[in-house]
């Protein structure tokens, strides 16, 4: 590759949002096996492009993502549901490549459950 099109292709990366950079596809999850756990959140974000937590699992902490906000907010799901620690039950999928990151398609909170994808 030429240097021209070395600073170009870094110029072009660095005008990327950081939020592209940084999101992952819904191929990399391994869809064939879903998971269900109840147990509290932590560190809840309700923030786009999609909400996220913590969750400990299998004796670590996993990434939890959750729905874009205005979809969980559509659906009926708030933050106050899910945040201080709040015990829930969450179905997803976990990452094919071994990171420690669930992805959830719903949500049981307050008594009431949420399709979040």
């Amino acid at each position: 590759m030429s240097p021209f099109a070395k600073v170009g292709l870094a110029c072009a990366l660095a005008a990327m949002p950081a939020a592209a950079l940084a999101h992952h596809g819904w191929s990399s999850y391994n869809e064939d096996e879903p998971i269900t756990l109840t147990g509290p959140l932590k560190d809840v974000r309700w923030g786009n492009p999609h909400g996220s937590a913590k969750m400990n699992w299998r004796g670590a902490e996993w990434d939890v993502v959750l729905a874009p906000v205005s979809r969980m907010e559509q659906r009926g799901l708030t933050l106050d549901a899910i945040d201080d620690r709040k015990r829930v039950t969450i179905t997803g999928y976990i990452r094919r490549d071994g990171t420690r990151e669930m992805r959830v398609e719903r949500i049981r909170a307050g008594g009431k459950v949420v399709e979040l994808r």
